[in-house]
């Protein structure tokens, strides 16, 4: 595929949407796989770089932690604005100037003179990230054909996934080599490339239809969204489960830096080579849906989860990778399915996907932001088997949510 295949193809709209194998579709996947490698490779920069944070500033692991936290605070926030506005204006015009803006700002991070500084800088990159993840899953239901909607949502989530892998392993190796600000500076570097490519590819909405330019109307469709029942599962699945995952790799770094593995920053990076499992996850488990249903592969999900997590307590460094592999396919594969079940039936529902998917990603950041901080003191007082019992907590009660939704009738004929 050239650059030249990608460029946007402006026509008659095809109310139906895309379907697999046409260009458009092509275009669509490549510019969010793109923008989805930007955005969690933005966010999640400096998870890897926490031990070297900690030693370069003098501040806690817990402390190092609010350099993560913040930015998912930010990002969480701004969602339910992002969300409502893309509702009144468009999408593409949010997600380019989302996956742009936050790079820039990577920029600025790499050169911050002080801690609170680089603070400020990352809450700033959450906010201006909060535009693309906020609208991708409803601009795909929105354009793409109805048959394609699953297995697009596991390619976009498998993109998050690889963009993910991309910040920490790229931070992990070039911080031990550079230093933290040469790792920053290398990952805003390639939000720029993906942002060149989000240009290029992704077309203009052709089923957008504009919200009545209204604030009590969209206060309206948000109350809306925290209504349904069945959103609101899908919500808590969203902040238990990212809660799980990112207690588990926030201390990371602190457990394989210290005995019995005693690893360099760089060689604890690269754990993280394991992040391409999530991407296959994610999209095998949007095939799987066509099949048995999302109310089958979601709490499967949780058991794969909770199954790596357990793996994760030996002293034997290969398994404690594979134990990490296992955790990431199931977070993936919950994730996937969730994420791309919250527009579907929001729209089924009556409430506006995009408000929707806000909504659901806001929780999901929650529970980044709340867990991910709790997961330092969690290390600190109780080592690798209090933040594994905690990851296990919080995908338990994602489990009971998937069993409460299994019960639920879909509001959507012939979906399981």
């Amino acid at each position: 595929m050239t650059l030249t295949d990608l460029r946007p193809d402006f026509g008659t709209a095809l109310h139906e949407g895309y379907r697999r194998g046409e260009r458009g579709h092509r275009q669509i996947s490549a510019a969010l796989f793109a923008a989805g490698v930007a955005t969690f490779a933005l966010l999640y920069s400096t998870q890897a770089l926490l031990p070297e944070l900690t030693s370069s500033f003098g501040v806690s692991a817990d402390g190092a932690t609010w350099s993560l936290s913040l930015t998912t605070i930010g990002l969480g926030v701004t969602l339910l604005f992002a969300g409502s506005v893309s509702e009144v204006v468009g999408r593409t015009r949010l997600i380019h100037w989302s996956v742009l803006a936050s790079s820039l700002v990577g920029v600025m991070c790499a050169l911050a003179p002080t801690w609170s500084t680089r603070l400020g800088l990352r809450l700033l990159q959450g906010i201006l990230l909060a535009g693309m993840p906020a609208i991708a899953m409803a601009y795909l239901r929105e354009e793409l054909h109805p048959s394609t909607h699953a297995r697009a949502a596991g390619l976009y989530i498998g993109g998050n996934a690889l963009g993910g892998m991309a910040g920490r392993l790229l931070t992990g190796v070039v911080g031990e080599a550079a230093g933290w600000r040469w790792a920053l500076a290398s990952v805003a570097l390639l939000g720029l490339c993906c942002a060149a490519v989000v240009r290029i590819a992704l077309p203009e909405s052709r089923n957008f239809e504009p919200a009545p330019h209204s604030s009590r109307a969209l206060l309206a469709s948000l109350v809306d969204a925290f209504r349904e029942p069945g959103l609101l599962a899908l919500y808590g699945i969203a902040a238990c489960s990212m809660g799980a995952f990112v207690a588990v790799y926030n201390s990371l770094g602190f457990r394989l830096t210290d005995r019995p593995f005693d690893l360099s920053l760089g060689a604890a990076g690269l754990v993280f080579l394991v992040y391409p499992v999530g991407s296959v996850s994610s999209a095998l488990a949007g095939q799987l849906t066509e099949s048995i249903g999302r109310r089958a592969v979601v709490p499967l999900g949780c058991v794969v989860t909770v199954a790596g997590v357990a793996i994760t307590l030996s002293d034997s460094l290969p398994l404690v990778v594979l134990g990490l592999a296992v955790m990431t396919a199931g977070f993936f594969a919950v994730h996937g399915v969730a994420s791309g079940w919250v527009p579907t039936r929001a729209h089924a529902a009556g409430v506006p996907a995009g408000q929707a998917a806000s909504c659901y990603l806001l929780c999901y950041y929650v529970g980044s932001s709340v867990f991910g901080t709790a997961s330092g003191a969690t290390w600190s007082s109780a080592g690798w088997g209090g933040v594994a019992g905690l990851a296990v907590a919080l995908t338990a009660v994602s489990g009971l949510l998937a069993a409460y939704l299994w019960r639920k009738p879909s509001l959507v004929p012939g979906q399981r």
